[in-house]
């Protein structure tokens, strides 16, 4: 199986694919460096330190373009793939910029939810599909993926093909393996993107998408394009670019290789009883649908799904809405591996079908914790006994939750690992004492 399309891997690679991925404006190639490595050996001599130093670092991006050159011909790249691929590839320093940044401040879901998942957005896809019903219902067809899901991906992915991105594929992955985080997973998705080129699906003028080199309407990464873009118009090419009958088609196969289950939902918003232990709020976590309700679980509204494993999420602690979710949330999460990201599909396909949404309350007021906060937290929490798991890195996963959950038990507090300012600053005077 290889890597989500807009996986975890990428997310790792970006620092947040789910930024990405909502994003409603794309990053202009103007911003970026337009000059060649081939010519970056030229210059003139009396340039500033700057200058100097700028046309140092294009020189050791030229030469290292010429080593990767002979890597790819050993890899079976043909000499007029290289060349149409590298005789005028650019280095972009926006990229790296971009690559090393690093958001001091992350969204809380409910802001998320409200751009991914916007009235706009609806009202788009449902336009967008009843303009391309054939080509989803072909794809549906073909793969068991709903309608719908397919069209909330492209929407969250792209906002329906708006904004894929501007930057050259074969520039952005070469950027990123001279210079960027995860040079290793960089050169690998550039030789896919050669084999891309070179099979003749995409040129590479057209071959386009973000600064990270994930493609098209819904953001492939060139590996996952090898293993699972499709021809459904049959034209000969796999066009993730421009044919919506590929994107749908491409899109479902994914999914369905993934796992999706045929006639699933991906789950249901749920009441939680007053008792109801939020340590069990974690996608490790796994009981039949019938195991949640007999401890007091129940549907919101609607149809009560049967799962032979699902699990119990409260994106916001105890202060917001709970869901149950199952095997074919899981497979979302494979396309992003973020439950913000499957939540936003997940509701945004339900909305395109015509349902009402997500019904319970979010609570707006609660301010984020900034990245250095949330180390903060982690720091005092550890200092005072209540392990998260190793080194602050100020991202709340499973394990800061745990140790913030054994916290707020010992304060006779609702232990649902929320981290919230006021949870901070007691943390503050505890470790102040």
């Amino acid at each position: 199986m290889q890597r989500p399309i807009c996986s975890l891997a990428l997310g790792l690679f970006l620092a947040g694919c789910q930024g990405m991925a909502t994003s409603d404006t794309a990053v202009s190639s103007a911003q970026v460096d337009s000059t060649p490595a081939k010519a970056s050996n030229t210059g003139t001599s009396d340039t500033k330190d700057g200058d100097t130093t700028d046309k140092e670092v294009r020189q050791d991006f030229a030469a290292w373009v010429e080593d990767y050159r002979e890597h790819a011909a050993a890899e079976g790249i043909d000499a007029v793939t290289l060349a149409a691929a590298f005789d005028d590839v650019r280095f972009q320093p926006r990229i790296v910029e971009l690559d090393r940044s690093q958001p001091e401040f992350s969204r809380q879901v409910w802001a998320y939810l409200d751009t991914a998942v916007s009235d706009q957005r609806v009202r788009q896809g449902r336009a967008k599909l009843a303009a391309h019903r054939a080509a989803a219902m072909r794809a549906e067809n073909r793969y068991a993926v709903p309608a719908e899901i397919l069209t909330a991906i492209w929407g969250v992915e792209s906002n329906y093909g708006s904004h894929f991105g501007s930057f050259s594929t074969i520039d952005a992955l070469a950027t990123l393996g001279f210079e960027g985080r995860r040079q290793d997973f960089a050169r690998r998705e550039l030789l896919a993107a050669l084999k891309i080129l070179q099979s003749g699906d995409i040129d590479r003028e057209h071959m386009r998408g973000s600064w990270a080199g994930a493609m098209g309407h819904t953001q492939f990464l060139p590996s996952s394009f090898l293993s699972y873009a499709v021809d459904a118009d049959g034209d000969g090419r796999r066009d993730i670019w421009g044919s919506v009958d590929d994107v749908m088609a491409s899109t479902a196969y994914y999914l369905e290789e993934a796992g999706w289950q045929a006639g699933q939902p991906w789950g249901v918003e749920v009441t939680l009883p007053d008792d109801f232990d939020y340590a069990q709020t974690e996608l490790s976590v796994r009981h039949s649908s019938a195991a949640w309700r007999a401890q007091g679980v129940t549907a919101r509204e609607g149809a009560w799904p049967s799962f032979d494993e699902a699990s119990v999420i409260a994106p916001a602690g105890a202060r917001g809405p709970a869901f149950m979710v199952g095997p074919n949330f899981r497979v979302i999460m494979r396309y992003n591996a973020s439950t913000s990201y499957a939540l936003a599909v997940a509701t945004l396909a339900e909305r395109i079908a015509g349902k009402e949404g997500i019904q319970g309350e979010w609570p707006r007021g609660l301010e984020p914790l900034s990245r250095s906060q949330v180390k903060e937290m982690q720091r005092r929490l550890n200092a005072l006994g209540f392990s998260t798991g190793g080194s602050p890195d100020g991202i709340v996963g499973p394990n800061t939750r745990k140790g913030l959950r054994a916290y707020q038990r010992s304060q006779g507090t609702t232990p649902d690992g929320f981290p919230t300012p006021a949870l901070l600053e007691a943390l503050r005077d505890a470790t102040a004492q």
